[in-house]
């Protein structure tokens, strides 16, 4: 049996979200924001403080790219670090006043996003969809290794 390789669920899975990562890109830009910070955007937008490795940790990133990430969106005026009073050698990282003023017209243009990508589900059907990438996320990180 001859496998269409462009129809594997990985193949289809990353053009599913480069075309994600386009369309989100092309909506948050006006706003100041990357697609990239969304992890960020998400971990900070309770106002607690996180460190550079929390962030990492929770973006599923390495620390260099995370620390690139940070002072980019330092410059952008979209987070602040203070020292960390408990560890002198790490900073606190929380999101400015824009950022925060600036965030629920982000989520509501992403989820506008993912409701027009999603035309024609039914609400069952996005749902099982759903389920179905995060059990093949689970299984991606339980095969390499990544912390879920």
């Amino acid at each position: 049996m001859n496998e269409d390789v462009l129809s594997t669920p990985g193949h289809l899975i990353s053009l599913a979200a480069r075309g994600f990562a386009r369309l989100s890109e092309a909506r948050l830009k006006p706003l100041g924001f990357g697609v990239g910070h969304v992890p960020i955007l998400v971990a900070l937008q309770n106002g607690k403080a996180n460190t550079q490795r929390d962030l990492a940790r929770f973006a599923k990133v390495e620390q260099p790219p995370m620390a690139q990430m940070l002072v980019r969106m330092e410059r952008d005026g979209l987070i602040e670090r203070r020292p960390d009073p408990a560890d002198g050698r790490s900073s606190l990282v929380t999101l400015t006043r824009m950022a925060k003023q600036r965030l629920p017209k982000a989520t509501t243009t992403l989820f506008a996003g993912n409701r027009e990508a999603l035309d024609g589900f039914s609400d069952a059907e996005a749902a099982q969809f759903i389920d179905m990438l995060k059990r093949v996320i689970a299984n991606l990180d339980q095969m390499t290794g990544t912390e879920p």
